[in-house]
């Protein structure tokens, strides 16, 4: 079975609420979504969808632009092979695990849908069949915050993710005392700088939160800021940003400054790079998350299926992009979240089929 075709297409998601963190406000994402033919008809879906074009190094027309360098080197490669494919691809173009990540989720789609098991029996097996998830609270006042922290915890979600940065300190840490005050220990905090905050904030906003369980993400831009202070701190840290690849993971365990990760499958470079990494965690017992940056049903699955292989005891919970907007790719089985926690797919590969009418513009043809 070899890939004859690939089709890279672009689609608009529109936010039904903006999606605010420190220094962006977004009312709608660009996903680049890509569909593998194989020469005996069988289709896979990959997707990969960057947060605006400052979150990371990655953006959506650099992803499109990457998927197109190395789709003729994609062409008639086995796609059953998916090791053999991921050399194919690093032999065609340097770096841009993003859209990588897109081609490993198709591919993985297909092998699962041509041995009718599910992405997560190909990794290695579910361990859960109901993966918890978590909410992100974006930047706004402590009223605010606080209000929408306990809406989230009744609608059932374990855990809460509070943006700050990219204003006073003093305000981040008001807020994080007010959603304290009105969910207290009902629910799991971790609080998401994004990169935004320099290493005397970071220390303050520690300090004045000493007493409240939270667990710190990514508070500074690079491991050496956090290094720096992170023999001060008073809570746990969690890398998310600084973890483009593997090495970045093993260079953060080595320097001994992280006590978790956030991590996102396609920044890593897709299903199969995860699995390395939710590998090496489980050997240093250190949770982590299973997300994406962001992208509808084709990423919020394999998020899904990847996160229902990690040890419950790690699992920080699965973070999907479902909440901020309506529209499904696949109607009836799109991924959707339920009392905080989403169900995995029943069906072989992903578990959806996305209807072609919904997954946006034909940004380039391969076959």
């Amino acid at each position: 079975m070899r890939i004859n075709e690939i089709h890279i297409y672009q689609k608009e998601l529109l936010l039904n609420q903006p999606y605010s963190m420190a220094g962006t406000v977004l009312h709608a994402l660009d996903s680049s979504i890509v569909k593998l033919v194989c020469d005996n008809g069988l289709v896979g879906w990959g997707e990969t969808c960057p947060v605006g074009p400052t979150y990371q190094p990655e953006h959506a027309l650099g992803a499109r632009a990457a998927l197109t360098q190395m789709a003729p080197a994609i062409i008639g490669a086995p796609a059953l092979s998916p090791l053999l494919l991921r050399r194919r691809m690093d032999a065609s173009l340097n770096g841009h695990n993003q859209a990588k990540a897109a081609i490993d989720i198709a591919v993985m789609d297909l092998i699962g849908k041509f041995l009718k098991l599910r992405v997560c029996d190909l990794l290695g097996g579910a361990i859960i069949e109901s993966v918890p998830s978590y909410f992100a609270i974006g930047i706004a006042s402590p009223e605010d915050s606080a209000k929408q922290a306990k809406e989230k915890m009744a609608q059932g979600y374990p855990r809460l993710q509070i943006k700050c940065g990219g204003r006073s300190i003093d305000e981040d840490i008001a807020v994080i005392h007010k959603i304290w005050e009105t969910v207290g220990n009902k629910v799991r905090l971790a609080i998401d700088a994004n990169r935004s905050l320099n290493s005397r904030d970071t220390l303050l906003l520690s300090l004045a939160c000493r007493q409240i369980p939270i667990v710190i993400e990514q508070p500074c831009n690079t491991m050496e800021e956090i290094a720096s202070i992170r023999a001060q701190l008073h809570h746990p840290v969690y890398l998310d940003e600084n973890t483009e690849n593997l090495n970045d993971v093993l260079r953060a365990i080595s320097l001994g400054i992280c006590d978790g990760f956030g991590l996102k499958l396609t920044r890593l470079g897709g299903l199969n790079a995860f699995t390395t990494v939710r590998d090496i965690c489980a050997a240093r017992s250190l949770p982590h998350s299973c997300d994406d940056a962001s992208g509808g049903d084709i990423v919020a699955a394999a998020c899904v299926h990847a996160g229902a292989t990690v040890d419950p005891a790690l699992l920080e919970g699965v973070w999907i992009g479902a909440p901020y907007y309506t529209e499904h790719y696949d109607p009836e089985n799109g991924i959707r979240i339920e009392n905080g926690h989403i169900n995995l797919p029943a069906l072989p590969g992903l578990g959806i089929s996305p209807d072609e009418s919904k997954i946006g513009n034909l940004a380039a043809s391969f076959d």
